[in-house]
């Protein structure tokens, strides 16, 4: 009797969501607050060259700020997830953004080198807490199409990313400058505080999900394709993905945190032309994030992750070679093939873990963060011992890693209908 209340139960959660709706105004607001987050978080790397001028720093110091700053953001990531798979807290993402606005004016009045890494892991702690929730908002609002939902809500990042460089360019003229950026965090509080009232109130109209055998929901016929794998199968999927991350950010860091730096040792640019430059670069990010998760919901995720992290090993490859021209290009053309993974690894993996999208979330968001940190830190060591040109021929060969995406398991491109739009 109770195995079959609980079938009851499932069957009734899955009729629930295919009959939801894509709240698109939720959607564009949670992926707008991503955008101001990020363009933040974005204003720290563009500000490195200014810091290094103004505090006489090195490129190891350069590395431990980016460290500093990552490696918060990732470690607490996942708790912060795990805390709220449980426990869901609809303001934190107001709160998050409060203590981002923090470390911005600390920033902005640090007076040492200890104040800037202090500074840091306030911009640090104030993502761990909103990414998450803000993944976990994006999925709730996705009415089934959960690749489109996290494309959008990523490319909103990325884009911020992006923006932030080309900020700094034209208005962050000495340290005192960047405090103006507060206004963008408080901003961001105000909507996400409205964004939380719309969780807390979807959640009390909707019931808690029941937690079945897989066998249960295997007889569904569930877009849950993989409830037929072992744990060891999961677990396996996982440690890939996981690998497939940390080609994907190491070489990131190396764009992120020291392409300014390479396109000035090389090319003599200045500062404010390898801004520019950097601008380009993620603004091909942010517009290759959006492709990978309509494309994974039609074609499979595994198919994109293919394309993504394997298909740029040859522009990497040439890229130490090439002149300005062809360095601006050919960083473009990487941006935008590389972007497109994270969104599909993202969802790849929620879909194998249905029931813990907030640990997943925090897990793979922090894990994209701490590689970050620790790309940043070790590239810069490896860049004061031999040269930042050195860096990127290294740097080359890491998207090979992408040939352990054989060993994923086919999931299939997942079934899902065109929703109706909704309004908050």
């Amino acid at each position: 009797m109770a195995s079959g209340t609980n079938l009851d139960a499932v069957q009734a959660q899955a009729r629930a969501e295919a009959a939801a709706k894509t709240v698109f105004p939720i959607l564009l607001s949670i992926s707008f607050c991503h955008l101001l987050n990020d363009t933040v978080q974005s204003l720290v790397p563009a500000i490195y060259p200014l810091l290094k001028a103004s505090f006489h720093l090195n490129y190891g110091q350069v590395g431990r700020i980016a460290l500093t700053l990552q490696l918060t953001a990732s470690l607490l990531q996942p708790v912060v997830g795990l805390y709220t798979d449980r426990r869901p807290q609809p303001y934190s993402l107001a709160v998050g953004m409060g203590i981002t606005m923090i470390g911005l004016l600390a920033f902005a009045m640090a007076p040492t080198y200890v104040s800037i890494l202090a500074a840091a892991a306030f911009v640090g702690i104030g993502s761990a807490v909103f990414h998450p929730e803000a993944s976990r908002v994006a999925r709730m609002a996705s009415g089934g199409q959960h690749g489109m939902a996290q494309s959008l809500f990523q490319v909103g990042g990325n884009a911020g990313s992006a923006i932030g460089p080309l900020l700094a360019f034209l208005f962050i003229k000495g340290q005192a400058n960047i405090a103006w950026f507060s206004f963008l965090a408080l901003l961001g509080i105000v909507l996400l505080a409205n964004i939380g009232t719309w969780f807390r109130n979807s959640r009390s109209h909707h019931r808690k999900p029941v937690v079945a055998d897989p066998e249960h929901l295997a007889s569904l016929g569930s877009a849950h394709p993989h409830v037929a794998l072992s744990t060891k199968q999961i677990g396996w999927s996982l440690a890939v993905l996981v690998a497939l991350m940390f080609s994907k950010f190491f070489y990131l860091a190396s764009l992120m945190s020291y392409y300014t730096f390479y396109l000035m040792n090389k090319f003599h640019l200045s500062i404010q032309n390898a801004q520019l430059h950097l601008f380009l670069f993620l603004g091909a990010v942010a517009a290759g994030t959006f492709i990978g998760g309509p494309v994974g919901d039609k074609l499979g995720r595994k198919l994109v992750i293919w394309c993504s992290i394997l298909g740029v090993l040859p522009f990497t490859l040439v890229l130490p070679y090439a002149n300005l021209f062809w360095t601006s290009i050919l960083s473009v053309i990487i941006g935008l093939i590389l972007a497109s993974a994270f969104s599909a690894i993202l969802v790849y993996a929620q879909e194998l873990m249905p029931g813990r999208i907030g640990a997943v979330s925090g897990l793979f968001f922090g894990f994209a963060f701490g590689m970050g940190g620790v790309g940043a830190a070790i590239l810069g060591k490896l860049a004061d011992l031999t040269s930042i040109d050195f860096v990127y021929h290294v740097c080359a060969y890491l998207p090979a890693i992408g040939i352990l995406t054989a060993f994923l398991p086919d999931l299939g491109p997942a079934k899902v209908r065109q929703p109706k739009t909704a309004t908050a």
